[in-house]
């Protein structure tokens, strides 16, 4: 990549400087967002806890999942739908900026144009790892007993930041095909909500119809929930464990010079 025409470059920093500095700059303004908006601060906290509560104490006592107790199954379902669902914040805030006009304002600065989406991508991993935290305490406080040492931690938080990173890259881009904020407000929905419920997050595959099940033993979500419980609760992992960062590479990978070339064509950025 080379910098925008207008931009003055001191010969002792390179492009890569210039990219992360801005992306930074970004990132931090969408952290800001963050925290200055009550309404996002609580979708942290409320909606994961209520669906936590929801199927600990009204559906768990119904669900046979074997050897484990149902609160140790549900907490990976739930923190990876809480790490989905936050992720579709950056359709929305994509689409605020794009329909405010701060765009223009973006345009007339010497940056790089996908430092916009890489701001909000990494505003969505701070987000998430809040949502995350909470979660696990949440857990904890319903009667969670995790088995995992300090390596299975590490490999839980570091599966957590790159299914974030993923899904916020997918999110990016529907935020740049749809045309209103009311459609950014639903349409994450119809793709997490039924990859969600279509997987191993609340009950076992082994009781879904055949086609379901095919589906859903197969499908990156119940991938990753599966690496999370066998880390966080001892539960065989089998191929999971490196299949969940095959999945979520690749979804990167594809999705982000999609976002990218997306976002220049709508905000009418010069191809850096």
């Amino acid at each position: 990549m080379t910098p925008m025409p207008h931009r003055v470059e001191p010969a002792r920093h390179s492009e890569l400087y210039w990219m992360l500095s801005d992306s930074w700059v970004l990132t931090r303004r969408s952290i800001k967002h963050i925290t200055r908006n009550l309404d996002q601060l609580l979708s942290l906290i409320i909606m994961p806890v209520m669906f936590l509560l929801l199927f600990r104490y009204v559906f768990g006592g119904a669900i046979d999942t074997g050897g484990t107790t149902y609160v140790n199954f549900l907490v990976a379902g739930i923190l990876v739908q809480t790490l989905a669902f936050g992720s579709s914040n950056t359709t929305v805030n994509l689409v605020l900026d794009l329909r405010r006009g701060i765009i223009d304002r973006f345009r007339s600065l010497p940056m790089y144009s996908s430092s916009l989406l890489t701001g909000h991508v990494l505003a969505d991993l701070f987000r998430n790892t809040i949502s995350g935290l909470i979660m696990v305490a949440a857990g904890l406080a319903v009667g969670f007993r995790p088995t995992a040492d300090a390596g299975e931690w590490l490999k839980v938080l570091g599966l957590l930041l790159l299914f974030t990173f993923a899904v916020s890259w997918f999110c990016a881009i529907l935020g740049l095909v749809v045309r209103s904020l009311e459609a950014a407000q639903w349409i994450s929905f119809i793709f997490i909500m039924p990859l969600t419920f279509a997987s191993s997050a609340f009950v076992p595959t082994g009781g879904m119809p055949a086609a379901l099940r095919v589906f859903a033993e197969n499908q990156p979500f119940t991938i990753v929930i599966q690496a999370m419980r066998a880390w966080l609760v001892g539960t065989p992992i089998g191929n999971d464990g490196w299949l969940s960062v095959v999945w979520c590479a690749g979804i990167t990978v594809v999705c982000m010079p999609i976002a990218a070339w997306l976002f220049r064509r709508q905000a009418r950025f010069p191809a850096l």
